[in-house]
């Protein structure tokens, strides 16, 4: 059973300084992007992350300060990578949790606007840890009798991670073969914000960490609206501090 696709879809797979999406960077970006044809288009890109490159970083993905120094910035490349992925929905391996909030506070630091929320997101680790909780190269084993060469090689994940829902699809016809269904039987459409401060529940935005766990936002921040300045404060990533304010600015207007 092959995936239908009403539009094209965007593997993305990034290596990056570490795993903070407020404080790391992207040190590479490779794109896999299936158009409804079947058809493939590859994109990828060194990325200087005008920071240093942690060793620890360095020996899983071999990207070193030398090889990045000539690259061109994400903000110089952002306008280049928006157009690439425009119209299309986003996949990835551990993506929703990781490389789209990564490469969605990229974009926010750079100034650029990409409308992802309005894009299916989905991720095809969801759907492996469901099924077979397995890690990547042993996807890759399992779903397509493979051995995964050059692993932590951004095009080599994006590639194996598509070829890895193709076999899923074959695999696990009850998750349907459209990424509207795949999204949905993940629960990944009941997401607010990247990091997964926020989630809705029966249609209302509640908090999803913390003393306020499970209750409304507009609730909190109308009973304890210093709770609203705390969060902005801290260290949370940009998309969640801009979610808040919307979630904000809403219940504002609906009073």
């Amino acid at each position: 059973m092959r995936l239908q696709l009403n539009r094209a879809i965007s593997f993305i797979d990034l290596e990056t300084t570490g795993i903070n999406v407020s404080t790391d960077r992207i040190v590479e970006i490779a794109i896999v992007k299936i158009l409804p044809d079947g058809s493939k288009q590859i994109k990828r890109k060194l990325v200087n992350p005008e920071m240093a490159i942690p060793k620890t970083a360095s020996d899983i993905h071999g990207i070193s300060d030398e090889m990045v120094k000539e690259a061109p910035t994400f903000k110089q490349m952002a306008n280049e990578i928006k157009q690439f992925i425009e119209g299309s929905d986003l996949a990835g391996y551990n993506s929703n949790r990781f490389d789209i909030p990564m490469l969605n506070e990229e974009f926010l630091r750079s100034g650029i606007t990409v409308d992802i929320e309005s894009r299916k997101l989905l991720d095809v680790q969801k759907v492996f840890h469901m099924m077979e909780q397995r890690t990547l190269t042993a996807a890759y084993k399992f779903y397509c009798n493979k051995n995964l060469e050059d692993a932590h090689s951004a095009e080599a994940d994006a590639t194996a991670t598509w070829e890895i829902l193709e076999a899923q699809l074959e695999k696990y016809p009850q998750i349907g073969n459209s990424v509207e269904a795949i999204v949905k039987f993940t629960g990944e459409d009941q997401i607010i914000d990247f990091a997964r401060r926020f989630v809705f529940e029966n249609g209302v935005e509640v908090f999803n960490f913390g003393k306020h766990k499970g209750k409304p936002v507009t609730q909190v921040l109308k009973e304890e609206p210093q709770y609203y300045d705390w969060m902005m404060k801290g260290d949370f990533a940009l998309h969640t501090k801009q979610k808040l304010t919307e979630i904000l600015n809403k219940s504002i207007v609906h009073k």
